[in-house]
């Protein structure tokens, strides 16, 4: 697969350059050099994306269920074929090493997995009976219509895949949006495996371009029926202002703060090498990712000792290095802000017990100890490797800690008695908790999704589909009725 296959806006089935005038370069984290430079597409080029998804998606609302699940197994066969090569783009695009660029593959693999099995809801009739003599009535599932999906940068094939997938597999249209920097393995890769798998003109396209071309042109235009978005709160709030000044349905999946939970009883070994991914895979870029570690005291210092040891010896630096563990920041900004908050904390007076260095945008873990969990640090989203522990007197108070936050999206709870663990679990506020796990956890056909502030709905395969369809209600009166005038 060459870059220069995939480096324009795909619209209406065709390969077009954006017409901003504007060049984009999309940059390799780790070195800073170009991968590609695309022209970012304008307002007027998203309208006709919408104009010729909303006819395209007429048609393919008529597709049998067989024609749905060719076209997404081609699909999958071809991201399967094609998988060192899109490693090798992660690897430069998105700084991912290669465990986080396979384990991103894997994950899209089984969104269309899924959506495979997803295909057959489609046109579903439930009857129910009838007050009415004579009546029957039949509730049917049928495709919503047009979805806009504006996917991140952290798991951007992952991340638009959930939505691409299944909306494709019960009869929608996608106008897709990823973010520019991830543009190729967030939405070009994609398309060119739909393409690929035959896939009508104008069911899915992918739109190279940024806010400042389109503002809120994903949101606010007529025709897409739900905005699938996945990103910071902030923007996840403004969306679902303009999306129900609209009327338009929508799936939010957003911040986190993640409490990773350790009770008196847990094993402390396991719990620190689960918490060491939970924080550091893909360096803390992940909504989901361990945010605040509670540990109950009893097992406090043996933790906080365990951790700090394994922390250091991770490998930070070049993705493209199998042994890479921490590589690079999505770019300076991003890295600047971690650092930022790393340097306000010791400015605060938190206890530093482990400290980083960073090089270019590869920042080594830093881990702070003893962090007050109303404290700033503990209360931010930080996205980046930097680890919090905090410490809890009891079983309540590390409860009351976790749900502590605006956020709710996963959680874990580590314990020696599972019965113990999955009560604790469900007083946690939290779309998901995890016992005796790290925080880091999606498979596609269980319910994914958060509480409070981190999001609105349901992804995965079978919650997916009240979301992506409409049902209506036909009733048949078989016999005559009589009136009362």
């Amino acid at each position: 697969m060459r870059i220069e296959e995939i480096n324009k806006s795909y619209m209406n089935g065709e390969w077009v350059d954006g017409e901003s005038g504007n060049l984009y370069d999309i940059r390799d984290p780790y070195d800073n050099s170009v991968v590609t430079s695309v022209n970012l597409a304008t307002a007027g080029q998203l309208e006709d994306a919408f104009q010729v998804a909303e006819k395209a998606q007429k048609e393919w609302a008529q597709s049998s269920v067989e024609e749905r699940r060719r076209v997404l197994q081609g699909a999958h066969d071809y991201l399967n074929e094609n998988r060192e090569d899109i490693v090798q783009l992660m690897n430069r695009e998105s700084g991912s090493t290669i465990l986080k660029a396979n384990l991103e593959i894997d994950l899209s693999l089984a969104e269309l997995k899924e959506a495979i099995n997803s295909a057959d809801e489609l046109y579903k009739v439930k009857v129910l009976s009838s007050g009415i003599e004579g009546k029957v009535n039949k509730v049917h599932r049928l495709p919503l219509g047009v979805i806009s999906c504006i996917s991140p940068f952290n798991f951007p094939m992952n991340l638009s895949m959930r939505t691409i997938a299944p909306a494709i597999a019960l009869g929608n249209a996608v106008v897709h949006k990823p973010d520019v920097q991830v543009g190729l393995s967030g939405g070009q890769i994609i398309a060119k495996a739909f393409a690929h798998a035959g896939l009508p003109k104008g069911v899915f396209q992918s739109i190279l371009t940024d806010i400042n071309e389109v503002g809120d042109g994903m949101i606010d235009n007529p025709v897409p029926r739900l905005i699938s978005f996945t990103g910071s709160t902030p923007v996840g709030r403004h969306i679902g202002k303009v999306a129900g000044e609209n009327l338009k349905k929508v799936a939010l999946e957003l911040g986190g703060n993640a409490p990773f939970v350790v009770l008196g009883d847990a094993v402390v070994d396991r719990a620190v090498d689960a918490a060491i991914f939970g924080k550091f895979v893909h360096n803390g870029q992940i909504c989901m990712a361990t945010n605040r570690i509670i540990v109950h005291q009893d097992v406090y210092d043996d933790f906080v000792e365990q951790f700090v040891a394994k922390a250091k010896g991770l490998q930070a630096g070049d993705p493209k290095n199998p042994e890479t563990v921490v590589g690079p920041i999505i770019n300076k900004e991003q890295a600047d802000k971690i650092m930022g908050i790393a340097a306000e904390a010791k400015k605060d007076g938190l206890r530093v017990v482990l400290d980083g260095d960073r090089s270019g945008n590869v920042i080594s873990p830093i881990v702070f100890a003893d962090v007050p969990n109303d404290s700033k640090l503990a209360q931010s989203e930080i996205f980046g490797p930097i680890a919090t522990i905090i410490r809890a007197k009891s079983d309540d108070e590390a409860l009351a800690f976790a749900n502590d936050t605006e956020y709710g999206l996963s959680s874990t709870v580590f314990t020696s008695d599972l019965e113990k663990g999955q009560r604790f679990a469900l007083q946690v506020d939290a779309g998901m908790t995890h016992v005796n796990d790290q925080t880091v956890n999606n498979e596609a056909h269980v319910a994914f999704g958060g509480n409070k502030a981190s999001g609105l709905g349901r992804f995965s395969h079978p919650w997916i589909v009240e979301e992506f369809t409409t049902t209506k209600w036909v009733s048949v009166q078989e016999e005559y009725r009589e009136f009362p005038f």
